[in-house]
């Protein structure tokens, strides 16, 4: 059983190390970018493409974070953390980072299974009972064309792994059309004083848009997610993963709300006419408390915080010396839980794309070449509505984060810093889905 630590002298050293690390690639980047693999040219690209993004609006600023063998190879800050007051984006940006909460939740509860004290099998009921009697809703069309929702019973119980993999049939009203989505949307699922229990509760009233372990669909699966670990830890999903994962990673900046007065001017925006992520939810004001902890998509960090966190899980579990999680467990999350054999289809709106599975809590790659952006097999990666994003190259023993605030702007960002990153090896291996001109 994993015994949470106390933060060491030795971690305590190695926090400000890496800090430091990366105060050096900011304002250094020949030596650690050459060690690295990377060309100064190759990593110039990324530095034109974000300074033409800037100058023609179409993001205030960001920040990017390449960290390979180990060692941070590029950092850089661009433009404006905030283009209303004009001040400059730096390294300490903090950010919302929407979905990209939904693995460090993952993270969190794999640390219970490890326990023993969660199973992966478990159904959701054991410990939340209301989605014992869930329904599933499925659409009648009649001879006139009407359309109505009948409520079938469910033909198995939703699962921990339905949450983490999103094969619940819990789902979200913005993303698609149907009878089950305006469902959710009619029952203003954000009003009032929300914490996790009460969320849970609401979605656990509504019908489920698939059969449970059926289908890939994106939704609420890792807010409940969040709400199962505070029932088993005992403790509020934040403390849990303050005690047992935040802290003891050195991820300080990393939290449901801003706290430090402080550090409230550090919080990036953007801009004014960019703040819808989708019909009715505008971006919040994260230097505002709010009681609930949305696990899938609530929380705040740092570029730095992010990559200590990528930079474990890359490492199998480990970090400074310190395990988290087991290598089996980490092996087993960056593994298609979806592909041949699981029963599982992709829904119509299946976000990881062609070429791409689902692990637990993690979009995998599991073909070269067939994804919008280059990479490898066996990637990991995942994204925030609210324009951040982050994937994990084990075959290139590699990490990028990128942070931005831009709702507009955030696809086509991914697609070309994933393409630039890898533009710029200088010494890329093979299982890497390159486009056939991408290197000459």
């Amino acid at each position: 059983m994993f015994s949470p630590p106390k933060l060491s002298t030795l971690t305590l050293a190695a926090t400000l190390a890496f800090a430091v690390t990366i105060a050096l690639a900011e304002s250094s980047l020949g030596a650690p970018a050459i060690e690295a693999g990377f060309t100064r040219e190759g990593l110039g690209g990324i530095d034109a493409y974000l300074e033409a993004e800037i100058a023609a609006n179409k993001i205030p600023g960001a920040v990017v974070l390449i960290q390979r063998n180990g060692e941070a190879a590029y950092l850089k800050s661009f433009g404006l953390r905030d283009p209303g007051t004009k001040q400059p984006m730096t390294a300490n940006s903090i950010f919302r980072i929407y979905s990209m909460s939904k693995p460090i939740t993952t993270v969190a509860a794999m640390m219970l299974v490890e326990d023993g004290k969660l199973g992966l099998d478990d159904p959701l009921s054991k410990y939340i009972p209301s989605f014992a009697s869930v329904k599933v809703g499925v659409e009648q069309k009649a001879a006139n064309g009407a359309v109505t929702l009948d409520l079938v019973p469910a033909r198995q119980p939703i699962t921990i792994r339905d949450l983490m993999r999103h094969t619940s049939g819990i789902t979200y009203s913005f993303i698609g059309e149907g009878l089950v989505k305006k469902a959710y949307a009619d029952a203003h699922l954000f009003d009032g004083d929300l914490d996790n229990a009460g969320f849970a509760e609401k979605i656990a009233r509504l019908p489920l848009d698939y059969q449970p372990g059926t289908t890939w669909d994106y939704g609420h699966s890792t807010d409940i997610l969040g709400r199962v670990i505070e029932v088993v830890s005992g403790q509020s999903l934040y403390q849990f993963e303050k005690q047992r994962l935040l802290d003891p990673l050195g991820m300080k900046d990393t939290a449901f709300y801003v706290a430090d007065p402080a550090q409230k001017s550090l919080v990036a925006e953007p801009f004014p006419n960019d703040r819808i992520i989708a019909d009715h939810f505008v971006m919040n004001d994260p230097r505002v408390e709010q009681k609930w902890q949305a696990g899938g998509h609530g929380m705040v960090s740092t570029v730095a915080d992010y990559a200590r966190f990528a930079q474990m899980l890359l490492n199998g579990g480990t970090l400074d010396g310190q395990r988290y999680l087991s290598e089996k467990t980490v092996l087993s999350m960056g593994s298609d839980h979806i592909g041949p054999g699981s029963g599982v289809a992709p829904g119509p709106y299946y976000l990881p794309g062609s070429g791409c599975g689902f692990g637990l809590g993690f979009s995998v790659r599991t073909e070269p070449g067939h994804t919008a952006g280059e990479g490898s097999v066996g990637e990991m990666n995942w994204s925030g509505a609210g324009g951040t994003t982050f994937w994990i190259d084990p075959k290139q023993d590699m990490i990028v984060v990128f942070m931005a605030q831009t709702v507009a702007d955030r696809d086509s960002l991914r697609v070309h810093l994933k393409d630039l990153v890898y533009r710029a090896l200088d010494d890329i291996g093979p299982g890497v889905g390159l486009k056939a001109d991408a290197r000459h």
